[in-house]
């Protein structure tokens, strides 16, 4: 459809150099072609230029003072997206790639992810190019007290609800939401997720994103008659949703072969102990290649993208976005994988993705298979509201609930529209059109 091509053209006119956002934009229109066939109102009345264009975009300075007295200077970012379904709700993110094309990517994937879980949740994203790796303690305190100094005025239970992202876990949320309660004199937990247990968060939100990721594979591998149990998995990352997601699928019977970090893969035939994975990241906070201290017979290679090269049936990239382009495709697919899990945000790119549905391959998009990490941050909200928690039992099996009905949304909704099996189309499709309807029914918002 020209109008698209037109609608791309004058997105990339007006975010000049966001190539993330760009590409974020240019998957999702391709995907809703047949969507905007059947409804034209939805481009006649302007509405899909308002879906591409943020609510808000806040950018500002976050000053801060290291350990040695020195006065260092970071940018910080909130993108409030899209409210047509519920507060703004998305993570920060902090690493030093982030700008706000980055920002700007991930606001717009969170509108249709969180649409997506059938939670009354808008889509938003934040973060900053501060780099805590390397950073003391009190250095992370400093810099999440000075960011959260400009945050608290944008934030609220009912007006957008950060959580952690790339760079943000426990201890930052911690430090921003201690912040944000001196600053507002009052103990408000909903205005952060991913909380720490004592005081307002959930059990099993650590583990929902990986757990998700699978959850929603297994329902795809099911639906084409496979299983997870024997088969080979390769992971990317090491953060929370690469150690999870290993967890999960050795649960089902699966065996991770290899998982990385930044600086290289760590590789084992017969399979990775996980639980030795989690001390060295969570506890640790060291470098993959420890792993060798614990398993002599493991392999260490010092490159992270050679990981895409290991003979497997199933590849979950779980690091970060553009983690495999169609060079590693192509490996992939001379290597016999037969289904790929989007664990990270846009872990492929457009012309990976491409590749994979062109040969068949299954493809858990990221915008429905890692859905499970803001699910359970909704959840975890209902709780601080309802001043209850909920056990890890029963918090797991809401989120496969959750999991599995994605599956069915997205898989129903590519029947719906002509691509039967097109799971990245059918999450798209089934996530635009709830924002679509809310968005026509309120009016020129």
């Amino acid at each position: 459809m020209e109008v698209l091509d037109k609608i791309l053209e004058d997105v990339k006119k007006r975010n000049p150099h966001e190539e993330e956002f760009h590409q974020a934009v240019e998957e999702v229109l391709k995907s809703l072609k047949p969507v905007l066939k059947r409804h034209p109102e939805y481009i006649n009345s302007g509405m899909l230029e308002r879906f591409l264009e943020p609510e808000r975009q806040i950018m500002f300075r976050v000053p801060w003072i290291d350990d040695e007295g020195k006065s260092r200077v970071n940018r910080g970012f909130r993108v409030q997206f899209n409210s047509a379904i519920g507060p703004y709700k998305g993570g920060l993110r902090f690493h030093p790639s982030v700008y706000l094309g980055i920002i700007k990517f991930l606001g717009f994937e969170q509108i249709l992810k969180n649409s997506l879980t059938g939670l009354p949740i808008g889509g938003g994203k934040g973060g900053s190019d501060f780099d805590p790796k390397g950073k003391s303690d009190n250095e992370i305190m400093k810099f999440c007290q000075s960011f959260m100094n400009e945050l608290y005025r944008h934030i609220g239970k009912d007006v957008d609800i950060p959580a952690g992202d790339i760079g943000v876990g426990a201890r930052e949320i911690g430090y921003l939401y201690g912040q944000f309660k001196r600053i507002k004199n009052a103990y408000e937990p909903g205005v952060l997720t991913g909380k720490g247990i004592s005081y307002g968060g959930s059990l099993a939100r650590k583990e929902a994103t990986g757990f998700g990721l699978v959850y929603f594979v297994n329902e795809m591998l099911k639906e084409h008659n496979y299983n997870l149990k024997d088969k080979k998995i390769i992971i990317s990352g090491s953060g929370n949703v690469a150690i999870y997601a290993a967890k999960k699928v050795s649960e089902f019977g699966a065996k991770v072969v290899a998982m990385c970090d930044s600086a290289g893969y760590i590789f084992d035939e017969n399979g990775l102990d996980i639980d030795i994975i989690k001390e060295i990241k969570e506890v640790k906070r060291a470098r993959i290649k420890t792993y060798l201290d614990y398993k002599k017979d493991a392999k260490y290679v010092d490159n992270q993208r050679e990981i895409w090269t290991i003979n497997c049936d199933i590849a979950l990239p779980c690091a970060t976005q553009n983690d495999i382009t169609i060079k590693e495709a192509k490996l992939l697919v001379e290597n016999n994988v037969f289904a790929i899990g989007e664990g990270a945000n846009m872990p492929c790119t457009n012309e990976a993705l491409d590749y994979f549905l062109e040969n068949n391959i299954l493809v858990a998009p990221a915008k429905a298979a890692n859905a499970g990490g803001v699910a359970t941050s909704a959840l975890e909200m209902v709780q601080n509201s309802i001043r209850m928690s909920w056990s890890f039992e029963e918090v797991d099996e809401k989120l496969k609930e959750i999991m599995v009905k994605i599956f069915k949304d997205a898989k129903e909704a590519a029947e719906e529209y002509g691509v039967e099996g097109n799971y990245v189309a059918g999450a798209n499709i089934a996530g635009f059109k709830k924002i679509a309807i809310a968005m026509m029914s309120q009016g020129v918002v």
